[in-house]
């Protein structure tokens, strides 16, 4: 008899396998009554019950086995229910047929074998509004929302998020442990009233006690608590703490950083924060490639080490090369080795050490050239970097003016404010760069700075934010000494891929007579993109450049202006947009026909 029934089971089970689900599900459809004091369709209320249906993600997913959508059908009564509350319609009816059943009238166990249609009706009811909202004590200062005031519509997310705020103003003021001690929440239906009384429990006002740090790091936890830069003995507050939390991530040792409260107060109301970090892998190398038809092919690589010495100090080594096969001029090459240490005075101060050597073969001239300096870097928000510091270098110059030594020393410092959403492909925010460095040469008599500005906006427009127009500024300038006492690396010339696309590299400068062509000592760079998104992996690009040199500082002579524009192909990587440019000159006698670059990432 127990082999029979095996049997019997197991045969079940195999017509049914061999019958499979059938392919059913031809109309869902969801209505939602008017209700009183609404518009006649409530479109976004529709939308909001769609997007939450259980039942309308099943057939996103083409899910049709009767079982599953029945499941789903059951799981709609509470989500849909819970996105009316959130509406402010607190008396909704909602009714699911399948086939002309009440989906809750049918055993979950003993599904139908085939579904057809499914019907969901909404009768959400009169909208409610705020009767009496007492949320109390409130911290010092802070006051309920107007969207949680009598009269206003009685959204269920207005009412959490008026309590949630009112629990977070405490824990800004200090009180770690605030909390939702007590609530009552009545709905009036005669009336169309929600009344709501939530007592809070602050807490006593706690100052932070020490970071403790959970074992497991190569970043000693001296240095760990050095770069969190927790305010001990301070008052409690939430946005310190996520400071300390993003001082750590920006280290870039870390691969996930949490820090955690304690779960209750110590002496002297006292909260210990607990850090609990996971390491990022400590070396990373990378490359980069950019072709352009008449500068050539540019290839550059680094090698990082983030944790070089056991407190999350940085080590970053880089190389390029330039010009392979270029049109203009000859093979430029780079080495470069940068040093940083985080949080030397305070959390939000580095030191850095860097280190360039550099061979340049330009149009124009050639050098050879080595530089050494360090410095402090400083930020001094989410959004704004500076850097300060002191450097020797030494050039040695071949170029129209003879062959010359430059022996300089010099106060490089940087401002950089970046507000952009997305640093390889932004479509929003700006970007702000300003750096100046003033010079004095120790194997002559001449002394100056050079000045320069780059500033970038970026606006997305559009259906679905499809469209981004990009504009961007530079600015240029050396004041003080002659361009014969300048060093070349330090003129301005314009063209190429990073100025004007169309004209070749550099190909605008400023005649001295004679055949001598030199850098300027003025630029301006103007550049516009608009960006249109064709799918999610590929965009085009309409582009315009433009550019200006000036022999004299600070713009107060006569210049030469040259411009080009073009289309661009854009495809998305986890790196970059790749980018194809075509540009043609449409201003100016540097033009020498078709440009075409290829490179990583937006051309700014």
């Amino acid at each position: 008899m127990r082999h029979t029934r095996w049997l019997g089971a197991l045969a079940l089970t195999g017509a049914l396998a061999l019958a499979g689900p059938v392919a059913a599900l031809e109309q869902l459809k969801l209505s939602v009554q008017p209700a009183p004091g609404t518009a006649a369709d409530d479109q976004p209320l529709t939308a909001l019950l769609k997007a939450a249906s259980a039942l309308y993600a099943a057939r996103s997913d083409a899910r049709t086995d009767p079982q599953d959508l029945v499941s789903a059908a059951l799981a709609d009564y509470a989500g849909l229910l819970e996105v009316l509350y959130g509406a402010g319609h607190y008396g909704g009816v909602i009714s699911i047929r399948i086939d002309g059943r009440e989906a809750a009238g049918i055993p979950p166990l003993s599904p139908p074998t085939r579904i057809d249609t499914i019907e969901i009706r909404i009768d959400p009811g009169p909208p409610f509004r705020f009767g009496a909202v007492d949320i109390a004590p409130r911290a010092p200062g802070s006051t309920l929302p107007d969207n949680a005031a009598r009269g206003a519509r009685a959204r269920a997310s207005a009412l959490r998020e008026a309590t949630t705020g009112a629990v977070n103003d405490w824990r800004g003021a200090g009180h770690a442990f605030a909390k939702v001690a007590a609530q009552d929440v009545t709905a009036d239906h005669a009336k169309q009233r929600l009344s709501a009384r939530i007592r809070l429990a602050p807490g006593p006002r706690l100052r932070f006690g020490r970071l403790q740090v959970t074992p497991g790091s190569a970043v000693r936890p001296e240095r760990i608590r050095a770069i969190a830069g927790l305010p001990t003995g301070k008052v409690f507050s939430p946005d310190a703490l996520e400071t300390s939390a993003n001082r750590l991530r920006r280290s870039g040792a870390f691969r996930s950083v949490t820090l955690a409260e304690g779960k209750q107060a110590g002496e002297g109301d006292t909260l210990n924060i607990t850090a609990t970090v996971v390491d990022e892998k400590p070396r990373r190398i990378g490359a980069g490639a950019e072709l352009s038809s008449m500068e050539g092919l540019r290839l550059s690589g680094y090698w990082l080490h983030r944790n070089l010495l056991g407190g999350a100090e940085r080590l970053r080594v880089e190389a390029e090369i330039a010009g392979i096969a270029g049109q203009s001029g000859g093979i430029d090459s780079e080495l470069s080795a940068r040093f940083d240490k985080p949080a030397i005075l305070g959390p939000d101060t580095g030191l850095f050490v860097h280190g360039d050597i550099k061979d340049l073969d330009e149009k124009t001239f050639k050098s050879r050239e080595v530089r050494i300096g360090a410095g402090m870097s400083r930020r001094f928000s989410d959004e704004l970097t500076g850097e300060l510091g002191v450097d020797l270098s030494y050039a040695d110059i071949t170029d129209d003016l003879g062959q010359r030594e430059f022996t300089l020393l010099s106060t490089p410092g940087s401002l950089l404010w970046d507000r952009r959403d997305d640093i390889l492909s932004p479509t929003s925010g700006t970007f702000v760069q300003f750096e100046a460095e003033p010079f004095a040469r120790l194997n002559g008599n001449s002394a100056g700075a050079q000045l320069i500005a780059d500033a970038r906006a970026y606006r997305a427009f559009g259906a679905d934010k499809g469209a981004v127009l990009a504009g961007r500024v530079q600015l240029g300038t050396v004041i003080g000494p002659s361009i014969a006492d300048t060093p070349p690396g330090m003129l301005f010339y314009s063209g190429g891929g990073d100025t004007v696309r169309g004209h070749p590299y550099q190909s605008l400068d400023v005649a001295q007579g004679g055949g001598v062509r030199t850098g300027g000592r003025s630029f301006a760079g103007l550049s516009g993109e608009l960006r249109v998104g064709m799918s999610d992996k590929i965009g085009v690009v309409g582009f315009a450049d433009a550019g200006f040199i000036a022999a004299d500082g600070g713009f107060s002579g006569a210049g030469e202006w040259h411009a080009g524009a073009g289309v661009g192909l854009r495809y998305a990587t986890p790196v970059g947009p790749l980018r194809l440019d075509v540009a043609a000159p449409i201003e100016g006698r540097t033009g020498d026909g078709v440009q075409i670059y290829i490179g990583i990432g937006q051309a700014f």
